[in-house]
């Protein structure tokens, strides 16, 4: 081998062993920073970046169980960078994790920090090397109270609307049975006809119940007069109110407007009527006031009637909730009116108080956002209110004629 040869081998060899001798070091530096990297307490970097900007509590942990970086959604549970994690459930959780390795998660019921009540949370807890360990709670107390009212709701509704089917079924194998007896017949017909305007009712006020619930917006959003609101309603139950020898009476500032949807605002209101009316004793007065406070209109219906009791008043605008369920019953009550009320009311942006002393009567009060009233709003009212002077005017007039022929 010539020695051109020779020099160019050894060249070769040289660059070969040089290669293998940086890529050693290299490997043998990388080595070292992962081992590092697994036997620090340090946080990675990044990692408080994406914890500042997690909506769920979260949190990264030695180990030795302390608190090294938190997100800030962590307070709500008391947990917060440089204290120990005091939850014994979640401490068992990370502890699990930090000997068996991967991740695991579970659903735990806890308390602590600002919470005031158990929040059911789902927790899950992964390592973060051979220190840390990252743990995340979710809180799904809302979720799994949205799950049991829908499962509620079904239950409530399939044996709310079983009574009036079974009732009806049962009145006509009356009806048939009695058919050679005219005035039972008649007797059941007549109670065929309630349970089956029950049963519109109630049907109707799922639908209502259910149309406010599931809608993302009202279906017609305009200013609405607050005193047509009013007036239509004492107007719809005024035969019901001389039915029950309750007087109707309407006071408070007028000229008022809200935006929103002048039928729902109309149910919501009629509710109320309906709902103080049945629970007056006769001869009492049920009461429709109107007041503007700053932004705000408030629509209030007082009775003199049974009121309600404390306990109770924290349940009454549950669906099917009756504070008086064998009075309800008899007096045709669905239990849905008062759902319907704080459901119509919080689509409208505002809010319905209660006020009640059992013995002593009940306010319920409407409170809605006041907005300008809309330009030519005056004038139509004026024109409303003249051509209702001029119909009850030949009204009169034709009832005078009429007394005369007689």
């Amino acid at each position: 081998m010539s020695s051109p040869q020779l020099a160019l081998f050894a060249l070769a060899i040289g660059a070969i062993i040089g290669a293998g001798t940086v890529l050693l070091v290299v490997w043998a530096y990388r080595v070292r920073s992962i081992a590092a990297q697994e036997t620090s307490s340090s946080v990675p970097a990044g990692v408080t970046e994406v914890l500042d900007s997690m909506d769920d509590a979260a949190c990264v942990l030695d180990a030795s169980g302390e608190v090294v970086a938190a997100s800030k959604a962590a307070s709500w549970f008391g947990i917060r960078e440089g204290a120990v994690l005091d939850n014994v459930e979640l401490r068992q959780l990370v502890r699990g994790v930090r000997t068996n390795g991967g991740s695991q998660t579970d659903t735990l019921r806890i308390t602590g920090g600002s919470t005031l009540d158990p929040r059911l949370v789902s927790a899950r807890a992964s390592r973060m090397g051979a220190r840390l360990s990252l743990l995340i709670i979710r809180d799904v107390t809302e979720r799994e109270r949205l799950d049991q009212m829908r499962t509620d709701f079904v239950a409530n509704t399939s044996h709310e609307l079983k009574t009036p089917v079974a009732s009806v079924s049962l009145l006509a194998e009356a009806i048939e049975s009695a058919a050679d007896d005219p005035a039972q017949v008649r007797i059941f017909a007549a109670r065929i006809i309630a349970e089956a305007g029950r049963l519109a009712q109630l049907t109707g006020r799922i639908m209502s119940l259910s149309r406010l619930q599931s809608a993302e917006s009202l279906a017609q959003v305009e200013p609405v007069a607050i005193d047509e609101v009013v007036a239509a309603s004492i107007e719809a139950h005024a035969v019901q109110a001389d039915s029950a020898g309750v007087a109707l009476s309407r006071g408070g500032d007028r000229g008022t407007w809200v935006r929103g949807d002048a039928q729902v605002l109309v149910e919501a209101v009629g509710n109320l009527l309906a709902n103080a009316i049945v629970y007056s004793p006769k001869g009492s007065r049920v009461g429709v006031g109107v007041k503007v406070v700053d932004d705000v209109v408030e629509i209030a219906v007082s009775d003199q009637g049974i009121g309600i009791s404390e306990a109770d008043l924290e349940r009454i605008f549950e669906r099917f909730y009756r504070a008086d369920d064998a009075r309800s019953r008899r007096t045709g009550g669905t239990g849905l009116g008062l759902s319907i009320v704080k459901h119509a009311t919080q689509r409208h942006g505002g809010e319905v108080r209660v006020w009640s002393r059992a013995g002593q009567g009940s306010t319920f009060t409407i409170r809605l956002p006041r907005i300008a009233a809309p330009s030519g709003a005056v004038k139509r009212s004026k024109k409303k209110k003249k051509a209702k002077k001029k119909r009850a005017g030949e009204n009169d007039r034709g009832a005078a004629r009429n007394g005369e022929m007689s």
